[in-house]
């Protein structure tokens, strides 16, 4: 197996002095600080200047590598072969990962190479840059749609930006780009909300692991409705996603039902989740440094640069797991075959040696090399959209938006794998 050394620099000179041992209490992916205090960077940049490759014990003996520095990330993740997805995608509070093969969902981010390229190509013409493009004027019209009733006369007024703005704009795009008919939106927000909010009691209890065992429920009713849907475009079919999968093929053959239904699951909930959760998180960057927003309103062509510091700061996504197929070391530590590495997302993106000033947040950040999406062959697929839709949401903003503050707690889901809002109570005054 061909193999890429780990920087040499880094290998060799890495090694700082630790004033003293780090505690085993450390909390760096506990979901109950995520929903109370939101990411525990304190901890993180603890762990990158003092121990960036780090082991934690979870119950049930089944711990993880805790993996914090931007460079090392990158690394792991430009070599899918011999750090694999399977059989662990993420760290949840149960401690052992799914062993054997995938009883619940079966999509692009527990699958490698080669099957993972096969599957990818089958819905990656939907999401390039000029494909994407083609949607920008619908994205405005949708956002202008949804500002207006918000704005009012342009009085001072009160709103939860998650369920009135942030939502229903992310959904009705996706669900637009499925084929998923209008009257069917609340229930796919419904079904999202209770398979990544799996460990938040405001959803359910079941199950901690969203996208692959998510409350049986939810993801069963979301196979049903994809299977007749699916059905339909065989028949009929669209200009739309669901047309495109439900008639593809994988080395031939019609793709297999299960991983088809699996990757409607994972298109609605990546697509629904992480933008509007960028898109909160990045308001609430702009209200808490308001200089910021000013910069904004200034200077409107800064909004593509503003949005990929939104997802840097916000980094919806806090971690996945890679398993080394063969021993290896990483900044001196052993780390054996099987051991799961926890990439966590944040932590990269707020790292000393990447970024300059990383804990502060600047529209006009360049250079930004962040990796709110993914770095390597699990880029995140839909990015393109992602940024359009982060760029009108924030352009309409920044043109609109007279006076913005909180009005109440940002609340955050509880989960140790997405950084959910469910909501964002705000106090504004929007030009009409």
């Amino acid at each position: 197996m061909s193999e890429a050394p780990f920087p040499s620099h880094r290998r060799l000179g890495y090694a700082r002095a630790v004033s003293q041992p780090l505690p085993d209490t450390l909390d760096v992916i506990g979901p109950d600080t995520f929903a109370q205090h939101g990411y525990p960077h304190a901890a993180w940049k603890r762990l990158r200047n003092e121990a960036p490759v780090h082991w934690f014990d979870l119950p049930g003996g089944v711990g993880f590598w805790a993996i914090t520095k931007r460079e090392d990330l990158v690394w792991i993740s430009k070599q899918p072969r011999r750090f694999i997805n399977a059989p662990r995608l993420a760290i949840f509070e149960q401690g052992a990962p799914v062993k054997g093969p995938r009883t619940m969902a079966r999509h692009l981010l527990n699958m490698d190479p080669p099957e993972h390229a096969e599957f990818r190509k089958a819905a990656s013409g939907w999401f390039t840059p000029r494909a994407i493009q083609r949607r920008a004027d619908e994205v405005r019209r949708i956002a202008r749609d949804l500002l207006e009733p918000m704005a009012g006369d342009g009085e001072e007024r009160e709103a939860d930006f998650v369920g009135e703005f942030t939502a229903p704009l992310t959904l009705h795009v996706l669900a637009d780009m499925l084929g998923v008919p209008r009257s069917d939106w609340k229930l796919m927000f419904q079904w999202t909300n209770q398979i990544v909010g799996s460990a938040d009691e405001e959803y359910q209890t079941q199950s901690p692991d969203p996208l692959i065992a998510g409350p049986q429920s939810a993801l069963q009713g979301m196979f049903e409705y994809f299977q007749a849907l699916s059905a339909e475009r065989r028949k009929e079919p669209r200009d739309d996603i669901v047309s495109v999968l439900a008639n593809s093929t994988i080395q031939g053959s019609p793709m297999p039902a299960f991983e088809l239904m699996s990757y409607y699951v994972l298109l609605v909930i990546a697509g629904n989740e992480t933008t509007r959760n960028a898109a909160s998180g990045g308001l609430l960057a702009l209200i808490e440094n308001p200089g910021e927003m000013q910069k904004l309103r200034d200077e409107p062509g800064l909004v593509p640069t503003a949005v990929e510091e939104v997802v840097r700061w916000t980094t919806p996504v806090i971690q996945f797991c890679r398993t080394p197929v063969e021993d290896v070391e990483i900044r001196g530590q052993q780390i054996k075959a099987e051991d799961s590495l926890c990439l966590l997302y944040p932590s990269a993106n707020r790292d000393e040696d990447a970024f300059e000033d990383p804990d502060r947040f600047r529209v006009d950040r360049k250079p930004n090399p962040h990796v709110g999406f993914g770095i390597g062959e699990h880029f995140c697929l839909g990015a393109n959209l992602a940024r359009l839709e982060l760029r009108v949401i924030f352009d309409e903003l920044a043109h609109r938006m007279e006076s913005v503050e909180l009005a109440g707690s940002f609340d955050r889901m509880r989960s140790c794998f997405l950084g959910g809002v469910k909501r964002m109570p705000i106090r504004y005054r929007l030009r009409p």
